[in-house]
């Protein structure tokens, strides 16, 4: 793996080692999962699904985002989605706390696009596969 790449991976919180010892230290099998990451429509999907208030699909594409970036070590975006799916785990349309939503999403979009960014950058650059 690219010292530069996994620096800025790190910088941006996520937990590369942790993930490498998930994929059990086999640095080639981790970065094509990172690359995948870049085509995971978890994250659109659970946009969405706030925007529209279709909670139910945001609360199933929030969990599913929330296992990825586990796996991958992107802690800012599990962290986020965790605290979605927290917010909208069986609860009815009207018990929804709208305002804390809003904020999670924010929060959630924000470590997502500055992941998402180092990640497609550097594959742009060459610098991951």
């Amino acid at each position: 793996m690219d010292e530069v790449f996994r620096r800025q991976m790190e910088e941006n919180g996520a937990e590369v080692e942790e993930a490498l010892k998930r994929f059990l230290g086999n640095e080639a099998l981790y970065m094509k999962f990172v690359v995948k990451f870049l085509e995971d429509e978890n994250y659109t999907a659970t946009i969405r699904g706030i925007d529209e208030q279709d909670y139910e699909a945001a609360f199933k594409s929030a969990h599913s985002l929330k296992g990825v970036t586990a796996n991958l070590g992107l802690e800012p975006v599990r962290a986020a989605a965790s605290r979605i799916t927290d917010l909208l785990r069986d609860k009815k349309h009207q018990e929804v706390d709208t305002e804390q939503l809003k904020k999670c999403r924010e929060q959630l979009e924000e470590a997502y696009n500055r992941l998402w960014k180092t990640i497609k950058e550097n594959r742009e650059q060459g610098n991951l596969l």
